[in-house]
């Protein structure tokens, strides 16, 4: 069963859209031409690709299958262009990024600096959000690399590199619990605290030792936002429950201190890919970079 290039990145567009109306409009086609295409494919493979429903498009059983079989085309097509382009000495490519709020003070723009130093021409998209979500788009093909805390390991992700980053409380240095070389959870509970908000892993190691506490936790904020996590720790408001990625300036200045958590499990911070891709030669590079400031952070901070 062959597919040209043309069916497939309709049907993917299709995808990702969720309409045929906004894909149409993507594709500049017609809603009824975009529409004859994808019946014509779903007559080519002989059951439907899409459940209609009136929330929009869903993929049945048969539409994943042709779904992981249009991004590993794709993304092979993708990473052609870029070699044939550095075979003629263009040395240009293009890496899609999707990371966490974390990284994006002061490791991801480290690395994007190496990368332009050494591969000027190489443009990148970056996308900022929660660690699942950022699994996703890798799996899905909307993103060449995922870089945040993935615990779970996914049939559809290949992990480059790990390293393990402690959990701690993040506060002002005249903070009675900032002269303290490691904290219990329990101990947390006499002051003002701001929780991760359930859609960020950091949330996940917290979960036992919430569940554990005989009385409700003074919790002034509940929040998906680090930045804001990082400012009310700032403020001297109350203890916020972080890694160190996202406070580096703050803790050279001594603006704040990180004391680790005893009884939480570490943050897995991954580089990741999309499994049995071939790399294009640009996001082969960015990674390498990735994996050897990663672990050149983490060899430091066991020094």
């Amino acid at each position: 069963m062959k597919f040209s290039a043309r069916a497939l990145l309709h049907f993917d567009t299709i995808r990702r859209c969720g309409s045929i109306r906004q894909a149409a409009r993507q594709l500049h086609l017609s809603s009824s031409a975009l529409n004859r295409q994808l019946l014509a494919i779903e007559d080519q493979v002989g059951s439907p690709l899409f459940e209609r429903l009136h929330s929009g498009l869903r993929l049945t059983p048969a539409g994943e299958v042709m779904a992981r079989h249009a991004i590993h085309v794709m993304q092979d097509t993708h990473r052609m262009t870029a070699e044939l382009q550095a075979l003629r000495g263009l040395h240009s490519g293009h890496v899609d990024l999707f990371t966490v709020e974390a990284l994006s003070h002061a490791v991801v723009p480290a690395v994007l600096k190496q990368m332009a130093d050494r591969h000027p021409k190489v443009t990148f998209r970056v996308g900022v959000g929660g660690s699942r979500f950022a699994a996703s788009r890798v799996i899905e093909g909307d993103a060449d690399v995922a870089w945040g805390f993935i615990h779970e390991r996914q049939v559809g992700l290949r992990q480059l590199a790990v390293v393990s980053c402690e959990i701690g409380v993040a506060v002002q240095p005249d903070h009675p619990l900032a002269r303290l070389k490691s904290v219990r959870f329990s101990q947390c509970m006499r002051f003002p605290m701001v929780l991760p908000a359930p859609e960020l892993t950091l949330r996940e190691a917290l979960v036992p030792m919430l569940a554990a506490q005989t009385e409700p936790p003074p919790v002034i904020l509940e929040t998906g936002s680090f930045e804001l996590m990082r400012q009310i720790a700032l403020q001297g408001r109350a203890l916020v429950f972080v890694n160190r990625f996202g406070i580096e300036d703050e803790l050279l200045t001594r603006r704040l201190v990180h004391v680790p958590l005893k009884d939480a499990a570490p943050s897995l911070l991954g580089i990741y890919v999309r499994a049995r891709r071939s790399l294009p030669a640009a996001v082969e590079a960015f990674c390498e970079m990735a994996v050897e400031h990663m672990q050149g952070l983490a060899g430091r901070r066991s020094e």
